[in-house]
């Protein structure tokens, strides 16, 4: 399939088109909205299927509920159903039943540009993967990722190790698509004080480094959503998966660079940054790179 351009005006039954099944973040930084902004402003009309609903700000989550799975799959059926999806990415899952119907319904639909971002705990530390659910996800929906994208934490628990080094990391990789997965990216890396930001690429038979300049910021809030549904924005218009992970890559970086202050806490990375140029460098809050 040939990359389809990005044209905002396109009508939307010609854009290609992208489901994301995650949770609500009501600060509108992380999750179901990120998610949403991200198909946006790369040129893809976003769908969603809303599995937990949470109120979080930019500091902290302060509760949260999951949506009941019935519910759950009934969405992802209506989307997929009406509207279709050329990529589907999933976020925060919550529980283990939630998990099986959502690999149920996917299942169902032949979803095979699936990206699974495996989010378990928050960054301030809210358990957001019970503990029944991570058998369930490893066995039922990593056999249906083209890429899992977790984080160094994250891949310790899907591989079961701990990961120290860049060794750890590969080891850790391929025990992953080991598990099922036909690919996985391990973001964040940053095991020698580089000063470059370097996720780990694996896809059973051969490794790729994606690098770029390290920003330092603390708006850094709903990076590990963006990057996902980035990757599956890339799918959706028709790109090779290493290209989409290149395109994410970039995506992220700029929108750290030219992100500014939200709220009291982390704040987003900026989604918009290619049209609001002017308002990025308006607010930009003295970003430095290490």
């Amino acid at each position: 399939m040939q990359q389809q351009p990005c044209d905002p005006s396109a009508p939307p039954d010609s854009a290609p088109r992208a489901l994301t099944i995650a949770g609500s973040d009501s600060g509108g930084g992380a999750g179901i909205q990120a998610d949403l902004k991200t198909f946006a402003a790369l040129g893809v009309y976003g769908t969603s299927a809303i599995t937990a609903v949470t109120a979080q700000d930019t500091v902290a989550i302060a509760d949260w509920a999951p949506v009941p799975a019935a519910l759950v799959a009934r969405q992802v059926d209506a989307v997929l159903s009406d509207i279709g999806a050329d990529a589907v990415k999933t976020g925060m899952l919550g529980g283990a039943a939630i998990v099986r119907a959502v690999a149920s319904a996917l299942r169902e639909h032949g979803v095979t540009n699936l990206v699974v971002d495996p989010v378990m705990v928050s960054s301030s530390g809210v358990k957001l993967l019970d503990d029944g659910a991570l058998a369930v996800l490893v066995d039922e929906l990593l056999p249906l990722a083209a890429v899992v994208t977790p984080n160094v934490r994250e891949a310790e628990a899907l591989a079961g190790r701990a990961i120290a080094s860049w060794d750890d990391a590969r080891a850790a990789a391929a025990a992953i698509v080991g598990r099922g997965a036909r690919s996985v990216v391990i973001t964040g890396g940053d095991f020698g004080g580089s000063a470059a930001a370097t996720d780990l690429y694996y896809d059973g038979s051969r490794f790729r480094e994606y690098t770029s300049v390290r920003v330092k910021t603390e708006q850094t809030h709903g990076t590990g959503c963006t990057f996902s549904a980035a990757i599956a924005a890339g799918l959706a218009r028709g790109m090779e998966l290493e290209g989409a992970i290149s395109l994410a890559k970039s995506y992220v970086t700029l929108a750290l660079e030219y992100a500014y202050p939200v709220g009291h806490g982390r704040g987003p990375v900026h989604h918009f940054y290619r049209y609001w140029q002017p308002v990025g460098e308006r607010y930009r809050p003295g970003v430095k790179v290490r």
